[in-house]
């Protein structure tokens, strides 16, 4: 980590470069202006990183030492190590112990030396600067065996830390290799066989059953099970018809079908997805910043301490040098912060990527930071907890011999409408397999409902309101109709011009998964989940116990959700809004973290929030909250541990209990553990149901 933030400051001072910018997490170096590519690359070896432009990724593949260079060089010097030891002291050759203790330092440590040469011309005394002091400094002093365990200590460090980073980026490798790089299009009548790149909208896709969708686009020929897991994390896969959208990536399991692409390759989801997760991991989180402002002054600080330690109880108290020189080389050991550096963005790159890879967006690691301490979490109703659309709950038979009577009546009537309630009913009716009767005369009541004659006699369906001014209200009527809206419901009246035939109720359906969802989310440890609506307190209510919320502000306009976030907020400190990420935009901008459900192919819900459900899915929420809960609980655990280790290492050296391979252990050692505790988080994954 602490390499690469120097290779980006160096490839920010080539000339010609306006902007230089490294994503530690996705290996991404991003450079703007009129610069020699080679110049970046120079930069790069200086660093011991390979750098080359985007386009040439994957061409060129590493041979085996280039690949294994680390594990190699450290087996090597282990060899050399090892091998000095035994004839040192098994032998009693001690001169060819040397030289094999030497060949141990220059294997393991030439790269370390290499990139501290150039850190010492630009006065920055980096780790690998130290690390080549304490090298020299114990051969100087004739602790050869010492610094030969350094220089095999630090490599072989370096190589688990190199190992353990490529896991946390693979999260992201993985994103990327979702998508096929050719598809099988038909164009101009002809089939041919495409890379994606020169795929444009409007070519048709053939997708065979058990292919990858390349492109985003719709389906216009066949249906499918399609498997969305790779963008929406949705586990059971899900019916395509024609005019059914779907993404690149994404599995066709069944049958053929032909899609009709609708985006380029670099616009698809699964390129939007990547790009975000990208930026995401690029962004530091609250706790980085403070822990690289803590970095820069706690260095110099240490450094200079071990100056003191090495010159002070010589000079000023008389003291032997060796001993001190050798406490002092510990010292700067144990100095660079390696551990505490590397604590945090391991940790950010690990979650975001596995919440990628479950369909959950988190757009940096600040929102993934406050998430993790949100203490309430506020809904919409409509299209959050409700499945945004009426249904038909209740059917009630008056005049008529049984519900399907009236439901057939009420359908053939409304089948002729456009409003959401009349297709509601016609939905029901198609449901239960009745077939429409004919309708004459049909005429939509504006705000009321609609009349028409069926076989010859006159009916009508309305709201409560026209059955008033028909006068055919009865109290009987009147009570079945008030119950019914006290529930939440949207009552309509079938009758003809004598009688009054049925009661039909409809109402937006709570999601199947609200009432779980909310309870597991109080298993992880939030306080209160509230619910914020535009609709009536009746049905708001009603919704509100079905879920098992805590509290909902019914009746509310933008403004007013808006200023319902901005009060929890004062009152429990740190909030989540979960909405649609369009109608309800203010609301998530207000609130501490913004989260929006449906994001696959909705651009507005992507560029809202600060988290995106990719799919339509509540349940994807206690996920979200495990997974960032840990992810600060990781970091807290890594920082204690990473100063505790320095605190204890640096109070062993005054009495000189702390050897110089001690040192590098606590340090190095140290890194390398609180990254393997960091990419546990690819380990947390959704509950299957």
């Amino acid at each position: 980590m602490d390499c690469a933030a120097k290779f980006e400051k160096e490839v920010a001072a080539i000339p010609g470069v306006t902007r230089a910018e490294l994503n530690f997490g996705a290996s991404k170096l991003t450079v703007q202006g009129a610069f020699d590519p080679q110049a970046v690359y120079l930069a790069g070896t200086r660093h011991d990183i390979v750098a080359r432009p985007a386009y040439e990724k994957g061409q060129e593949k590493q041979s085996f030492f280039a690949e294994y260079k680390r594990v190699i060089i450290s087996g090597l010097a282990g060899c050399a190590l090892l091998s000095g030891w035994v004839l040192q002291h098994t032998q009693g050759l001690t001169s060819a112990a040397i030289l094999l203790y030497i060949a141990a330092m220059v294997i393991g440590g030439f790269s370390t030396a290499r990139k501290a040469f150039f850190s010492i011309r630009k006065l920055n005394f980096d780790m690998n600067v130290l690390m080549t002091i304490a090298v020299i400094g114990a051969a100087a002093i004739g602790e050869w065996s010492e610094g030969a365990s350094v220089a095999f200590l630090y490599s072989i460090s370096n190589a688990l830390e190199s190992f353990t980073m490529e896991k946390a980026r693979q999260s992201i490798r993985e994103l990327m290799d979702i998508a096929p790089r050719e598809a099988l299009v038909r164009r101009n009548g002809e089939e041919i066989c495409l890379a994606v790149d020169e795929i444009r909208v409007g070519d048709i896709l053939i997708v065979k059953p058990g292919a990858k969708i390349a492109m985003d686009g719709k389906v216009i020929k066949g249906t499918s099970a399609v498997n969305q897991a790779a963008i929406t994390g949705e586990s059971v896969p899900v019916e395509k018809n024609v005019g059914d959208e779907v993404f690149a990536g994404t599995l066709n399991q069944e049958g053929a079908i032909e899609v009709e692409v609708t985006k380029l390759v670099n616009d698809t989801t699964i390129a939007k997805i990547i790009h975000m997760v990208e930026e995401a991991q690029a962004q530091r989180a609250p706790s980085q910043k403070f822990i690289d402002r803590f970095a820069a002054v706690y260095t110099p600080i240490v450094i200079a301490l071990a100056i003191g330690v090495v010159l002070i109880p010589p000079l000023v108290f008389g003291r032997p040098w060796s001993p001190w020189i050798y406490r002092g080389l510990a010292l700067l050991v144990v100095s660079c912060p390696c551990a505490l550096v590397v604590s945090t963005p391991v940790a950010l790159v690990s979650a975001i990527g596995n919440a990628a890879r479950n369909g959950v967006l988190i757009k940096g690691g600040v929102h993934l930071e406050e998430m993790g301490s949100v203490a309430v979490i506020a809904f919409d109703k409509t299209g959050t907890l409700t499945v945004g659309r009426p249904a038909v709950i209740d059917i009630i038979p008056v005049t008529a011999k049984d519900e399907k009577q009236v439901l057939n009546l009420a359908a053939s009537i409304e089948q002729f409408s456009e409003h959401p309630l009349a297709k509601a009913i016609v939905e029901k009716a198609r449901q239960e397999k009745l077939a429409l009767l004919p309708v004459e005369d049909f005429t939509s009541l504006t705000g009321k409902g609609a009349r028409a004659k069926v076989k010859g006699k006159r009916y009508f369906i309305g709201n409560p309101r026209l059955l008033d001014e028909l006068g055919m209200q009865t109290k009987e009527t009147g009570q079945v109709v008030a119950q019914l809206q006290e529930q939440g419901k949207t009552v309509m009246v079938v009758g003809d011009e004598e009688n009054i035939v049925g009661i039909i109720a409809v109402a937006d359906i709570v999601r199947e998964s609200a009432a779980r969802t909310i309870r597991e989310l109080k298993q992880a440890g939030l306080r209160r989940a509230v619910m914020l609506t535009g609709d009536n307190k009746a049905t708001a209510k009603a919704i509100a116990e079905k879920a098992g919320i805590d509290e909902f502000h019914a009746e509310l306009l933008p403004q007013d959700k808006v200023a319902a976030v901005n009060n929890l907020v004062n009152k429990f400190g740190k909030v989540a809004m979960v909405g649609d990420g369009i109608n309800d935009a203010p609301a998530l901008a207000a609130a501490t973290v913004g989260i929006a459900m449906g994001g696959a192919g909705t651009d507005t819900a992507l560029e809202t929030a600060d988290i995106a459900l990719m799919a339509d899915d509540l349940a994807k929420l206690p996920f979200l909250v495990r997974l960032s809960r840990a992810t600060l609980s990781v970091i807290k655990q890594n920082i204690y541990f990473a100063v505790v280790i320095k605190l204890i290492a640096v109070v062993l050296i005054f009495p000189g209990w702390l050897m110089l391979w001690m040192a590098i252990l606590a340090d190095t050692g140290a890194a390398v553990l609180v990254t393997l505790n960091a990419i546990r988080l690819l380990r947390i994954k959704p509950e299957l149901y």
